[in-house]
């Protein structure tokens, strides 16, 4: 088999109810809609945090937050660290060309955990979190220098960086079209601009809120859908490219979210209903912080309109894209290549799903382990359990019923993890 060319797309704050393949009766999404249609979606797929930096860190590095080096956005200094093996290095060095383009968020200037010394060949975007707060920011960085917007300059509004990214990403293709290549494209829409979202009310940052202008709804929410259909527009111009340059049956895209959706700048998810039939936003580890949608199209090898319930997550995404370029993934982490899902053929299950959240005064722990769900949201919290095949939207707490089951995630709550000198456990006490 010819080693495929792989793009990976990734929506930020992209609620699992946002697109239409997943149910949603507002905004519209038809390209991403068709890319369901002729791929395989996914109900069942997590994404690695609830929030962007230790979700992204998942992705990368195959790890849950139970082992993986960043497991919240508090931005830590990053040192040297052998363990730190991404994907993009896997990649280029089975001879891919690599490239990012839009927000890192997993290590700041000058620091070992730029994206050009982890793997990527080229980079163009937001190095941290809070500056991709900015769609309209004075610079962005190309390899390791500042990339003036003079558009942006002295408070104007003349570049919004999301065009940007879809110009960069279309170049990408068109020079490494030869193949293959390794493209991860992370969009910053459609989080909010935090920042601006204090001010005046909307965060919702975006030069136009069309095709929604004359919709009876609250601009933050007008802006919020017109982010998400210029997201979508932007996915079919990435696809168009594949077809225009003969290379669409030898490119496999995923698309996905980086959590669920937020309630920030004014948005409202449930306005949209943007979790869908879950419960939860951003920030939580009930299904609606971290289940998100996922689809993968690869022309020829996925089935059409295919929908798969396997259950997995961020860090099953670099040993699937290792198969993919016939290289060997790091035999110590946590994900499992989902490439005979993607191909509807049989599939290992994982054993179980594990997430931690570390920040501040909050650590919260949620395991799947089949059809069981168990959330904990403090060590002196007692677990929650929740059976998804007949209550997805965690209703209905049966701990009591199955106590056996929720010993079995509180077991797994200790050792499914390390301790991170970077991120301490905060006491009860503190969290109370």
């Amino acid at each position: 088999m010819k080693r495929p060319n792989i793009i990976f797309i990734l929506a930020d704050d992209l609620g699992y109810g946002d697109l239409g393949c997943y149910g949603q009766k507002m905004i519209q999404t038809p390209s991403i809609d068709r890319m369901a249609t002729e791929g395989v979606r996914f109900t069942d797929c997590y994404s690695g945090h609830t929030v962007c930096a230790p979700s992204r860190c998942s992705l990368m590095t195959g790890l849950h937050t139970g082992h993986a080096r960043v497991r919240s956005n508090a931005r830590i200094p990053l040192r040297p660290h052998p363990q730190d093996v991404t994907i993009a290095e896997i990649l280029k060095a089975a001879g891919y060309s690599t490239g990012i383009v839009g927000k890192w968020g997993l290590g700041e200037p000058d620091t070992t955990g730029i994206p050009n010394r982890k793997g990527f060949d080229e980079w163009f975007g937001y190095l941290n979190q809070k500056h991709a707060h900015n769609y309209f920011p004075e610079y962005l960085w190309k390899n390791e220098e500042q990339y003036v917007l003079e558009g942006n300059s002295d408070g104007k509004k003349g570049t919004y960086s999301h065009n940007l990214f879809t110009r960069e990403a279309r170049d990408f293709i068109r020079r490494h079209q030869d193949g293959p290549f390794f493209l991860y494209l992370a969009y910053t829409i459609p989080h909010a601009n935090n920042e601006l979202g204090r001010e005046t009310g909307n965060g919702m940052e975006i030069p136009s809120d069309a095709p929604y202008s004359d919709e009876p709804w609250p601009q933050p929410q007008k802006n919020h859908a017109a982010m998400i259909s210029r997201l979508d527009r932007d996915v079919g111009r990435i696809l168009a490219l594949l077809n225009e340059l003969g290379i669409d049956e030898n490119t496999i895209v995923f698309f996905t979210s980086d959590n669920g959706p937020h309630k920030e700048g004014g948005a409202d998810p449930a306005f949209f209903n943007s979790w869908g039939p879950l419960r939860g936003y951003k920030r939580d580890l009930y299904e609606g912080g971290i289940r998100v949608p996922m689809i993968v199209r690869w022309p020829g090898k996925t089935r059409p309109g295919t929908t798969s319930a396997e259950p997995w997550a961020f860090w099953g995404f670099l040993p699937t894209a290792a198969e993919l370029a016939g290289a060997t993934a790091p035999s110590d982490i946590d994900g499992i290549s989902m490439l005979p899902a993607i191909l509807s053929q049989p599939q290992r299950s994982h054993d179980y799903l594990y997430w931690e959240f570390i920040h501040g005064r909050a650590f919260k722990q949620a395991v799947r382990m089949g059809d069981w769900k168990a959330v904990r949201l403090h060590l002196d919290k007692p677990v929650e359990l929740y059976e998804l095949s007949r209550d997805v939207g965690e209703k209905r707490n049966v701990a009591d019923q199955h106590p056996h089951i929720a010993a079995e995630a509180e077991e797994l709550f200790k050792t499914a993890r390390v301790d991170s000198p970077d991120f301490p456990i905060p006491s009860p006490e503190a969290a109370g």
